[in-house]
């Protein structure tokens, strides 16, 4: 059984700093089988966080403070407007971390579906991907519309996913977003505008499509290889 906990959407939006204690805490609680696996669904106020790959081109060149943390992957932003998970999981042994990689990805690609975004996967790069084209209807990059950045201590998960809903994508434009230069990234507030739908689908609205399918999708640890 899968414990989901929203700690924090909107007005109430987590402190990043605040939030990765918690997540230490809730680790340390499923670690010693005191808590069932635990889901964390937050928003969090602007920030910048840094995995341990990142490197100094790749960071904001005016200063802006950015928080290094102990997850995989590269920089990237966290803010209003993105819904935040943290899966904290105890993994079947043999730990296979790519597999549940590769069930987030597929959580977060059914989760747009449902919203009227394709999604989909880049070969070689972690996250979901949306197709995009030029306004005279040529293929353009795919642009990023998911990303993942997991640490595994001890069987079980921290860190997780993050997906752009309905976030400005300002501030982007001042990291290169998970070491990728070659990319753009996008929301889902933002694909259904250029289909000309003026819905504005926040995290407010993904959290019940998530958690439900969640459940389908990374309910059973027992499917894990």
């Amino acid at each position: 059984m899968i414990e989901y906990r929203v700690t924090g959407l909107s007005a109430n939006s987590v402190p990043y700093l605040e939030a990765l204690e918690l997540q230490r805490e809730t680790h340390a609680a499923v670690v010693r089988g005191a808590a069932p696996d635990t889901v964390l669904l937050l928003e969090h106020p602007s920030v910048f966080t840094a995995g341990k790959r990142t490197e100094a081109s790749e960071r904001p060149t005016d200063g802006t403070p950015v928080i290094d943390v102990d997850r995989g992957g590269k920089i990237t932003w966290h803010g209003p407007g993105q819904l935040v998970g943290y899966p904290i999981m105890r993994l079947k042994e043999p730990v296979d971390v790519v597999a549940f990689v590769r069930r987030l990805e597929q959580l977060m690609i059914d989760v747009i579906a449902e919203f009227g975004v394709d999604g989909h996967r880049v070969e070689g790069r972690s996250g979901v991907w949306v197709s995009q084209t030029t306004d005279a209807g040529e293929q353009a990059p795919d642009a990023k519309i998911g990303a993942i950045g997991l640490r595994v201590a001890e069987g079980v998960t921290m860190h997780g996913f993050a997906l752009n809903c309905s976030n400005s994508l300002d501030a982007y434009e001042q990291i290169v977003a998970c070491g990728i230069r070659d990319a753009g990234v996008t929301t889902i507030t933002r694909e259904l505008a250029r289909r000309g739908d003026a819905t504005v689908v926040d995290p407010t609205a993904v959290v019940p499509v998530l958690t439900r399918v969640f459940d389908r999708v990374l309910g059973e640890q027992a499917v894990l290889a």
